[in-house]
């Protein structure tokens, strides 16, 4: 049974070691710790999906509760996938956020076809400036 909960303490070991696991790892700077922790530090909404203690879920999203909220990370183990934790995480996120809001993300390559699988809808219209590192 998958345990979820809020987790604004979670330890930066634990969120690198799952975004390790995912298609995420690639896109984020893992070995940039004092950067990964300010991730999670500077984060609105910090949600984990536990099997038996172990971390195999993570969100993290960005908010105004408002608005808008934007879902930086939806990472889930790889081992783990195919299991619905990824669409209770979205859920929940949004629920956290305000069902009210527009929740927006980005699909890593590997995810684009799930989203539509969840209800999610694309848009067409993404515009970004990179930041430097």
């Amino acid at each position: 049974m998958i345990d979820y909960q809020t987790e604004p303490g979670l330890s930066v070991e634990e969120f690198i070691a799952l975004l390790a696991r995912t298609s995420l790892g690639e896109r984020r700077p893992l070995n940039d710790v004092a950067r990964m922790e300010r991730m999670l530090r500077e984060a609105d909404i910090l949600l984990t999906a536990r099997d038996e203690g172990r971390l195999v879920g993570v969100s993290r999203a960005l908010t105004d509760h408002a608005y808008c909220t934007y879902l930086s990370d939806l990472a889930v183990d790889e081992d783990w996938q195919r299991r619905g934790i990824g669409r209770e995480l979205l859920r929940r996120t949004h629920e956290e956020a305000g069902l009210h809001t527009s929740l927006i993300l980005i699909a890593a390559p590997a995810a684009r076809d799930y989203y539509p699988h969840i209800g999610m809808t694309a848009h067409d219209s993404c515009w970004m400036i990179r930041g430097c590192d």
